[in-house]
């Protein structure tokens, strides 16, 4: 075996690294120049196999060499990361031109800090665990090549370590010589510039290990096979009308995918990382599952039960239904505004949903699947109600703590759960009156029960969920399953029916659940035909999107709750849990105006398709990510405006100038029939990450696509052909129709990322639309000769610098230097002093119903323990005389 590659590419001294790593006997043979003998497709890095087969992606490279590293996920991750942000940062700062380098200067910087911050949290020698691995090596060989980088201490440190490495330490004196040679770069591959073309693995998850002992490579020579099917592929594509069904329901011989979103809280207005956590995640999958023939139908809604909606209204001073009503109007028009398409959007407080709550809360109690205890809780006198946790506070009761607005579920100054009863001094938040203990009768789910057959479910489908998911389920059942209580004694719910229950409703988990199941027989009267199919050739692929926080709720209370039914219920066979979007630094706080929110992003100017784009691009799937201005333009005007839109307008720009708008006859070329091999791999390679939700990685194969096709217009020059003989002028002809159609596997691949950019590019080209074919995926002759293409216009618009700073202003937070609020503490008589210690009250019980910043919490908390103290004052003065 040997590896070639180019003097000055960087991504050369990362594979050589991890050959001497390997301890392989590979030969390793350097070139100055962009030939390879007769070898007519130059990607380097390669790898040639014994077989004469060969391997040109770095990453699939390093897989091959060290395929038994630790922790191979995480190691991935890392990989990717190095591959898509780190390299293309340090090699733009490092031969783009100076507001280029500023750019990538910025985003470097951000990039530095997250692994700084990853470094800090992980505590481990090295990226992964205890010992250097490829994802180290990789990250190291970039950060080597520019050292104004290892300004944090973590960074540095961790530099140093994977330094003496072996491996690394012989290399040594080369590294000190290495320059990026930006011809090398992009010689590194022939038609996607600096981002090599991405090999994904196909991997069969094991429970020991989460992947297989398999090679993680796929051999990537272009043989006479490929060849022959790139070219026989080639041929006129006629797309075909369709009109959607009015209903969709389950269909024979059809695949059948119901897709759920957690259902977000109505008492707040979301956030980017509530978006892409749920609704936006299952909008993207939905669409891809329409787009490639899947019958599909999308349903979701508001949760609108529960303390947060009883505790939003007091601080509003509203009914719960009113904040229901106010609240739900703003969820939908925000996520309409983004385009996101639920084929039905609901709100549990429907009728539909009491009855279908109601029916399975009986049969659960005829099977015998429920329990009675009876449970202490605080019930104040003087409101005559108990208190859930959310409406008794006092002094946390941890030793150190003291905290003296602790609530009943939670101590927001030392982050610890407490049981309400357990609260030192307890206090009614409606009346501030003392609650007493008294025991409660409630029903609880006897989880124990059903544990057997929810792990032989569990163990049949969890292959197909996140590794986050299986994770968090694991750790529920290896603790083992309790009786879970199921009624709460509140106001705002679904009534328990059953005497002696009257004052009662259901817990939010146990309704909310079944919100999938009324919001569907809110949408059609059939519903039961995706919920209990009684055709048993209907198999029905329930995907549920959520965050991570949201994972025991469906992995494990939902299912119980369908395995103990009379009646064989769907349940879910995939979930898809995302970890955390925080913003820049912190986190999202609307009390403190740090972050944007739904209704914020309407009012920045920028269009819903980019919000989309880049949190797809961002989404946080296997760890924790950040929302990043910096970040955010950069997308906008690289990957967008310079890279998709670029491509895509000077194509059809071409053809409309000179050709009249007409796609010529095409007639390939080997450079065609090399770039579709390309194209061909990308497409798949979207199929595979879309069938399992990978939306991240979707795509950036999408993108990837473009650059080829930009890096291919570039290289023929059609221009200057167009200026030769008849011959030459053919050849541009051919070169334009085939970039227009390349241009329609854009449209078709964007369309669930970028729903009404993929409509633009469409009516640009003059056609309705392109299915995507996941059996026999491939580009094919979209545009026919004599065909007509639409008027051309730019797809994006630049953010300029003026732009990004202000946006930073208006969403980093209002300024430390705001004046605090001024406190009367002089009052005129005592019920001033008790309305004022009201006010506040409300204020905080406000703040903390909207989960507002710990630090702007407890300020106000201060303000109304001193207001509370001066009215003590107050009143002992008055008794005293």
């Amino acid at each position: 075996m040997i590896i070639y590659y180019n003097k000055g590419n960087p991504y050369g001294l990362k594979v050589e690294i991890c050959v001497r790593a390997s301890g392989s006997n590979i030969k390793i043979q350097e070139f100055t120049s962009g030939e390879l003998g007769n070898y007519s497709f130059p990607h380097f890095p390669l790898l040639e196999l014994n077989d004469g087969n060969h391997i040109f992606s770095t990453d699939a490279i390093i897989k091959f060499l060290l395929p038994n590293e630790e922790s191979l996920e995480l190691r991935d991750q890392w990989l990717e990361w190095c591959s898509t942000r780190l390299a293309p940062a340090i090699i733009a700062k490092n031969t783009m031109g100076h507001q280029e380098q500023v750019q990538a200067d910025s985003i470097l910087n951000h990039l530095i800090l997250q692994l700084d911050q990853q470094l800090t949290q992980k505590n481990t020698l090295f990226l992964v665990g205890s010992k250097a691995t490829s994802a180290d090596f990789s990250i190291w060989s970039f950060l080597a090549q520019d050292k104004t980088t290892l300004k944090l201490p973590k960074v540095h440190e961790w530099f140093n370590r994977v330094a003496s490495e072996p491996c690394i330490k012989t290399l040594n004196l080369k590294i000190d010589q290495m320059k990026i040679d930006v011809t090398a770069v992009s010689n590194a591959n022939k038609f996607g510039g600096i981002s090599h073309i991405r090999v994904d693995i196909p991997v069969i998850e094991n429970e020991s290990r989460g992947l297989d002992d398999s090679p993680s490579y796929i051999s990537e020579s272009i043989t006479d096979i490929e060849l022959s099917f790139a070219k026989s592929s080639f041929v006129y594509f006629e797309p075909k009308k369709t009109t959607e069904p009015k209903i969709i329901l389950p269909t024979q011989n059809l695949r059948n995918v119901l897709v759920t979103t957690a259902l977000p809280y109505v008492n707040n207005i979301p956030h980017l990382g509530n978006i892409i956590g749920c609704v936006l995640s299952a909008d993207i999958f939905a669409r891809y599952s329409r787009l490639a023939g899947y019958n599909t139908l999308y349903i979701g809604g508001t949760d609108e039960y529960g303390t947060a909606t009883e505790t939003k209204a007091i601080a509003e001073n509203l009914s719960p239904q009113q904040i229901c009503d106010k609240y739900f109007d703003i969820h939908n028009s925000i996520y309409r505004w983004f385009g996101i398409g639920f084929d039905y959007f609901g709100r549990t407080s429907a009728a539909e949903h009491k009855g279908i709550v109601q029916h399975f809360f009986k049969e659960l109690h005829n099977e015998g699947f429920l329990k009675q205890e009876k449970v202490d809780q605080l019930l104040c006198q003087k409101c005559d109600r108990y208190l859930a946790d959310r409406f008794v506070e006092g002094t946390c009761p941890h030793t150190g703590c003291g905290y003296e607005d602790a609530r009943g579920d939670q101590c927001d100054s030392c982050g610890k759960l407490i049981n309400a009863i357990e609260l030192i001094r307890p206090r009614c938040k409606m009346c501030n009156a003392a609650p007493i203990i008294r025991a409660s009768k409630q029903f609880f789910l006897d989880l124990p029960k059903i544990e057997g057959k929810l792990t032989k479910y569990i163990d049949s489908v969890s292959s197909l969920w996140t590794y986050n998911a299986r994770v968090i389920t694991k750790s529920w059942l290896k603790e083992g399953l309790k009786p879970r209580c199921i009624t709460r004694d509140l106001k705002w719910g679904v009534p328990v029916p059953m005497e002696g229950f009257e004052d009662k409703v259901f817990y939010v988990w146990f309704d909310a659940v079944l919100g999938y199941i009324s919001m569907t027989s809110r949408y059609t009267k059939d519903w039961k035909q995706w919920w209990q199919p009684e055709n048993p050739d209907i198999k029905i692929d329930l995907y549920q999107f959520m965050a991570k926080d949201n994972v025991p709720f469906h992995s494990v209370v939902f299912p119980s709750i369908l395995l103990s039914m009379k009646n064989n219920f769907t349940k879910v066979t995939h979930i898809m849990a995302t970890e955390y979007l925080n913003y820049e630094d912190g986190k999202f706080s609307k009390s403190r105006g740090i972050g944007v929110f739904g209704n914020d992003a309407q009012d920045t100017g920028i269009p819903a398709d980019v919000w989309r784009y880049y949190l797809a691009a961002a989404r946080p799937e296997a760890q924790d990510s950040s929302f990043s201005w910096n970040d955010l333009v950069a997308r906008n005007n690289s990957e967008l405006l310079n890279n998709l839109g670029n491509f895509i307008n000077r194509a059809l720009v071409f053809c409309e100038k000179n050709f009249n708008s007409i796609i010529s006859t095409v007639v390939l070329s080997d450079i065609e029939c090399n770039l579709l091999v390309v194209i061909n791999r990308e497409i798949k390679g979207y199929i595979a990450c879309m069938e399992k939700a990978k939306l991240r990685d979707g795509i950036r194969h999408t993108m990837s696509i473009s650059r080829h096709g930009n890096q291919y217009l570039q290289l023929q020059q059609p221009w200057v052909l167009l200026k030769g003989s008849e011959e030459e002028k053919k050849r541009a002809a051919t070169i334009i129709s085939f970039c227009c159609n390349i241009a329609c596997i854009l449209a078709s691949l964007l369309s669930p990322f970028m729903p009404e950019t993929s409509r633009k590019i469409y009516n640009q080209l003059n056609i309705e639309y392109v299915p995507l074919n996941v059996d026999k995926p491939a580009l094919q002759l979209f545009l026919k000769s004599g065909h007509r293409i639409g008027k051309p216009f730019p797809l994006f618009d630049k953010i300029e610098q003026i732009k990004l700073d202000e946006l930073k202003q208006k969403y980093g937070g209002f300024q430390k230097s705001q004046e605090k609020p001024k406190v009367n503490f002089n009052f005129q008589n005592i019920e001033d002093a008790e309305r004022a210690v009201d006010i506040q009250g409300n204020k905080v019980r406000e703040l903390k119903a909207s989960k507002a910043d710990k630090s702007v919490v407890q300020e106000q908390v201060k303000i109304l323990l001193d207001l509370k103290k001066n009215l003590e004052i107050y009143r002992n003065q008055i008794a005293s005389k």
